[in-house]
């Protein structure tokens, strides 16, 4: 096997491989060696059909096999004798013209990852924002609920109906005098004021009394997901059965036991439990939004373009699928074309961050135990259907790109862990609107001139269940920086190795 390098630029390495035909040949010929004795044929006894008609017979399967064999070799050999890193998975072409018998030539192209001198992980400083619980939100939190689970009475009789009463209604929709589908209900609870039906439709309902009818006309929002519907006039026929007032709900202990719990106390230690969660996990954000800058900061190298694409590609398609759930998707995907710069920058950004958290982890000894991958791999596997879970299983132990994916965000978090118990960090309490405000002026404020962010432009919707713990937040988030999903690192996987092409 003859491999000689013929590129060398940047991150970019070429080979040409050149692989003897009598390696091949002996490749087949090992394995008419394993087959022959189960070979059946008329004529010859079990195991002694002759090798010539073994290969006759199952030529150009054994070539094949033997040819991807000699393939991967090759593969493996180069990234060895190269001590190459490939960031993503080699192209392998096999040259034109080639047929059994003769050498195979093959070219070789990949980029490698760079050369990442270990950082420094001491002398890190960060300031922590810690809320408080009070008992003052406890309390709101359980108005809320008490709010939420309110029951409604029957007012007295001509009683006109306000704002927080409840209707019991009849109601049939028309478009010009014709009724239309899923226009018409019977006793339907509607709360007055609540927002819940078309503007104009409940405001066009106080006043009324018990046994009360009446026609309203409202039109349709333009966005209105119906297109039959969208900005049209339609007329409601209203039959008002029944006006009911708020009961009153009283917080105590058979409220509490109401939800299923044993008393007021437990309901608010709860509630309590669950607001100390979520104030840990905006601070957690706002930590980890500081420990990302200084190290894009402080770090500057170049980063595999196939893996900026790749990273890219992922943004730019998520992208595309909000704008299309946009009122006016037209409008909405021009405004990404017009940032499509900025958001390869942000793909280059998290393919740097990736990268060096990854150098990180591995120079400290980081790593996702056994037991932590597999109950990784059980929690994936409950999304899919219960005969389709096993599957995914043996696709994940099977699929080495897979299963790095998958370990990514939970090896990212565990090297993000480590920075913060080695980081000097100061805590200052601050109120839940002040460290809210904190992580939206950090997502708003230019980025360093290393690793720039995309400028905020259009406000979109949030996904608050992303891996890189994206805090819900009372403003919308500029696109741009949605795309970013808090910086998130690219997720690094190794190369998977490929067959020969023709």
């Amino acid at each position: 096997m003859q491999i000689v390098e013929t590129s060398n630029e940047g991150l970019k390495r070429a080979y040409t491989v050149t692989i003897k035909a009598t390696d091949i040949a002996a490749k087949i010929d090992g394995e008419v060696s394993k087959i022959a004795p189960q070979v059946r044929m008329p004529g010859f006894r079990p195991g002694k059909v002759p090798a010539n008609l073994v290969k006759k017979m199952h030529g150009p399967a054994l070539h094949q096999e033997a040819l991807n064999t000699s393939v991967r070799e090759a593969l493996d050999k180069v990234i060895a004798d190269n001590a190459l890193r490939p960031a993503m998975q080699p192209q392998i072409a096999l040259g034109e013209g080639y047929e059994e018998g003769k050498d195979a030539e093959l070219t070789v192209s990949l980029e490698v990852l760079p050369t990442i001198a270990a950082p420094a992980v001491d002398g890190i400083k960060l300031e922590k924002l810690v809320v408080p619980v009070s008992d003052a939100e406890v309390d709101e939190q359980v108005a809320r609920l008490a709010e939420g689970s309110k029951s409604f009475v029957d007012a007295k009789k001509g009683k006109k109906a306000e704002n927080g009463d409840q209707l019991i209604i009849d109601f049939v929709g028309k478009l010009d005098g014709v009724e239309f589908e899923g226009g018409s209900a019977t006793d339907a609870a509607l709360e007055l004021g609540a927002g819940r039906f078309i503007p104009g439709f409940e405001e066009q309902l106080v006043g009324v009394k018990d046994g009360e009818e009446k026609t309203i006309t409202v039109t349709f929002p333009a966005d209105y997901p119906a297109e039959n519907l969208k900005g049209k006039d339609a007329t409601f026929d209203i039959t008002v059965k029944a006006v009911k007032v708020p009961g009153e709900t009283k917080i105590d202990d058979e409220f509490a036991k109401n939800l299923g719990l044993e008393s007021l106390e437990q309901l608010k230690g709860l509630l309590r439990g669950q607001l100390e969660q979520e104030s840990a996990g905006l601070t957690r954000t706002q930590m980890k939004r500081a420990l990302l800058d200084l190290l894009a900061a402080d770090h500057d190298f170049d980063v595999p373009p196939s893996m900026v694409e790749a990273e890219f590609q992922q943004i730019w398609a998520q992208l595309q699928q909000e704008a299309q759930n946009e009122a006016d998707p037209a409008a909405a995907l021009k405004e990404i074309e017009d940032e499509k710069e900025d958001y390869r920058t942000i793909a280059v950004r998290r393919v740097r961050l990736g990268l060096l958290l990854s150098e990180i982890g591995q120079a400290n000894g980081v790593e996702v135990t056994q037991q932590e991958m597999q109950m990784l791999v059980t929690q994936a596997a409950q999304q899919y259907r219960v005969e389709d879970r096993q599957r995914f299983v043996e696709f994940i132990q099977q699929d080495p790109l897979a299963a790095a994916q998958l370990r990514a965000p939970l090896y990212e978090d565990k090297v993000v862990d480590f920075l913060f118990d080695k980081a000097e960090v100061t805590e200052r309490e601050v109120t839940r609107e002040e460290l809210q405000a904190a992580i939206e002026a950090d997502e708003a404020a230019p980025a360093p001139a290393k690793a720039k962010k995309a400028p905020a432009k259009k406000a979109a919707k949030k996904d608050e269940a992303a891996a890189e713990e994206k805090p819900a937040k009372k403003e919308a988030k500029p696109k741009a920086e949605k795309a970013e999903k808090a910086d998130a690192p690219a997720k690094k996987a190794p190369a998977k190795k490929a067959a020969a092409k023709k």
